[in-house]
């Protein structure tokens, strides 16, 4: 059995609960590599990334380095001496750094790669309206997301999965398949499936604000996995033309009513209680939402503070 000296690399919530697991089991994290701290919000302060606030309270060695080819970080980081190296959900590493440890560097995916490679595969696979994904882990080479496959694991998308939902799930499952890829590295027993070498359908392409747009005129499932799909970040938005304005208004969850009736698409049906907007086949009904300057609010709760005009549309 080997001894392992693992260094761990990544950023967002997504990675605490892989971290977790790793120190759950004494495994030994000789360093954390993590983003620097960055300025956010309205007072601009520095802002610590969710892994390093982890790693602090677990008094675990963190670097933060601006510069992944930096001699200083590349001598901090062999210092260490780890034999090697995860990643989940970092950013992509030269080769002079996933080619430093001896059992190499492998990174955890959410989804059956190699479909949806790239920056948002929980967002797309929902978008797509798959009715499946999983996690996936892979030992890093020089493109993105295109190494040797370790291991897979398979789980249903439910009906009502957002994006939040589906990414504490996928935390949970890639928790289990890295601890499962540790232990096979371990024991010395890895086996590893190459992909294919052809261009790929299904790309989880960076999301930017035109990618969260609705198109009303889609049909009403596709409107509602690109809704959920986006929920509860960066949520999906419409620009909502009522009482001579348009208003940018995000849409964090609907539901739908497939229904047959004469009203234009785009059309917002609204009372004291409930917003709908009618599309080719049906009402999505809007269940929570923000105003600009608000913050997200049952929509029925909206409703007492704000008045639609008659001719209020979407669009």
């Amino acid at each position: 059995m080997n001894s392992l000296r693992i260094v761990f690399m990544g950023t967002p919530d997504f990675a605490v609960g892989i971290l977790d697991k790793l120190i759950q089991h004494k495994y030994n994290i000789v360093g954390v590599v993590t983003a620097p701290d960055r300025p956010a919000g309205r007072g601009q302060k520095l802002q610590e990334s969710a892994v390093k606030k982890y790693a602090l309270t677990k008094n675990l060695k963190i670097l933060q380095p601006p510069n992944l080819k930096s001699e200083s970080f590349l001598e901090e980081l062999k210092s260490l001496q780890a034999n090697l190296q995860i990643i989940v959900a970092f950013r992509m590493l030269p080769k002079v750094v996933w080619k430093i440890p001896a059992f190499g560097t492998f990174n955890l995916h959410a989804s059956l790669l190699p479909d949806y490679r790239g920056a948002a595969p929980i967002n797309w696979a929902i978008m797509k309206g798959e009715k499946y994904t999983g996690a996936t882990t892979f030992f890093i080479d020089d493109k993105i997301d295109t190494g040797e496959i370790i291991a897979q694991s398979k789980i249903p998308i439910k009906e009502d999965d957002t994006a939040g939902t589906l990414h504490d799930t996928l935390m949970n499952l890639g928790a289990d398949l890295v601890l499962q890829t540790v232990q096979q590295i371990e024991a010395g027993k890895v086996t590893t499936k190459k992909q294919p070498n052809t261009p790929i359908e299904k790309v989880a392409y960076k999301i930017h604000k035109e990618t969260c747009e609705i198109n009303w005129d889609k049909p009403i499932g596709e409107i509602y996995n690109h809704i959920r799909g986006l929920s509860p970040y960066p949520a999906s938005w419409t620009t909502l033309y009522t009482n001579d304005q348009a208003l940018f208004l995000k849409i964090y969850k609907v539901a739908v009513h497939k229904e047959i009736h004469d009203h234009k698409v785009k059309t917002v049906i609204f009372d004291k209680k409930s917003i709908k907007v009618a599309v080719q086949d049906g009402f999505i009904e809007l269940l929570e939402i923000q105003l600009p300057g608000k913050r997200k609010m049952r929509t029925q709760d909206v409703l007492n503070g704000f008045s639609l005009g008659e001719n209020a549309k979407v669009g």
